[in-house]
């Protein structure tokens, strides 16, 4: 009886060990390509870096890499730089900004997509996602996230939205 567990056991790390085997691995020198690239260049005491490409499902196509040093981020008055941030800190705000990202633009349309009753508090949350440089306000009422800002906010999303968990 013991020897049918033992069996079983063995079976199971068997098929266990074939599954893994199987995954696609991603080689370690591989695994920080970006970081690899950066400390070539890296100047000074450290540098941050982040980059993107993507195609969004309206088509539009963005490439963008921003960097900057360390120390003029950390020796930089931040309180400065809340405006932008304060304006992606209600989940409206967030609503409209993922909707336009997939294609919605109109005031109509995006007062529908966040479920807004008036035109007022569409038009507030529109008026600061525009002030803040997230959204530009183009003819008849449509709107887009400006180029150089589509990257940024997905970073700024992926810094926290938590990870899947990783498959075993």
């Amino acid at each position: 009886m013991a020897e049918d567990s033992l069996s079983e056991r063995v079976a199971a790390l068997e098929e266990r060990v074939a599954r893994l085997e199987a995954a696609p691995q991603t080689p370690p020198e591989e695994v920080f390509w970006a970081l690899k690239g950066l400390r070539r260049r890296l100047t000074g005491n450290g540098q941050v870096l982040f980059t993107g490409v993507l195609d969004l499902p309206t088509g539009e196509h963005y490439e963008w890499q921003q960097g900057a040093e360390t120390g003029g981020l950390l020796d930089a008055d931040w309180s400065d730089h809340a405006a932008p941030y304060a304006a992606l800190g209600h989940p409206v705000r967030l609503t409209l900004l993922r909707a336009v990202l997939r294609g919605t633009r109109s005031a109509a349309e995006l007062q529908e997509t966040a479920g807004l009753n008036t035109t007022g508090q569409l038009y507030h949350h529109l008026k600061q996602l525009t002030a803040a440089g997230w959204l530009h306000a183009g003819g008849r009422g449509h709107y887009q996230v400006p180029a150089g800002r589509v990257v940024p906010l997905l970073v700024l999303l992926s810094a926290v939205v938590p990870a899947p968990a990783p498959t075993t």
